[in-house]
């Protein structure tokens, strides 16, 4: 993976400022849900690093003049993915989840990055297929999804709450 020298796996020390990033990231999207409306959910994110103790799963940093700028957890199991549906359930897939970009560095190509890189990840694991999930708030993350080739699975659909999750794949084969 030498041609992602930004990308890099997050060191334990990372994991709050990672949690902080995620947090700060999504409460700030029109349409998804407040920390008062999903407690838990932000507990989770502000405490992301947790979920490197599960097996094959880390989070990846996009790093820019030593700063934390985008973040992503990856799962080379599904069983491990932690989302509603059906997702935990897929073989021969990995996922990623959470993908958070500093506002103040977007449009520099961060969320593509890592995608990239964990498309990367994926092939060199020997998956079939990425499984992904995103929501309406997140639209241009979506439209970048498609453009790297992945597709709506509307099986991998769920609701969290009263939002609407979509679940995407791409095809590793």
């Amino acid at each position: 993976m030498e041609s992602f020298r930004n990308v890099r796996p997050a060191a334990p020390h990372e994991f709050n400022s990672v949690g902080e990033l995620m947090v700060s990231v999504y409460q700030q999207l029109d349409g998804f849900p407040k920390p008062v409306e999903q407690p838990a959910y932000y507990e989770m994110l502000a405490n992301v690093g947790s979920l490197t103790t599960k097996p094959g799963t880390e989070i990846f940093v996009a790093i820019e003049n030593d700063l934390i700028t985008g973040a992503v957890v990856y799962f080379d199991d599904m069983q491990f993915y932690g989302s509603g549906g059906t997702a935990t359930r897929e073989k021969f897939a990995a996922g990623f989840r959470l993908l958070a970009v500093d506002p103040r560095h977007r449009g520099k190509g961060i969320g593509k990055l890592l995608t990239l890189y964990c498309i990367e990840k994926a092939r060199d694991k020997g998956h079939q297929q990425l499984i992904i999930h995103t929501t309406r708030a997140m639209l241009p993350a979506w439209k970048m999804y498609e453009k790297l080739g992945f597709q709506r699975s509307i099986d991998l659909d769920f609701k969290q709450g009263e939002l609407e999750v979509f679940g995407f794949r791409l095809n590793l084969k």
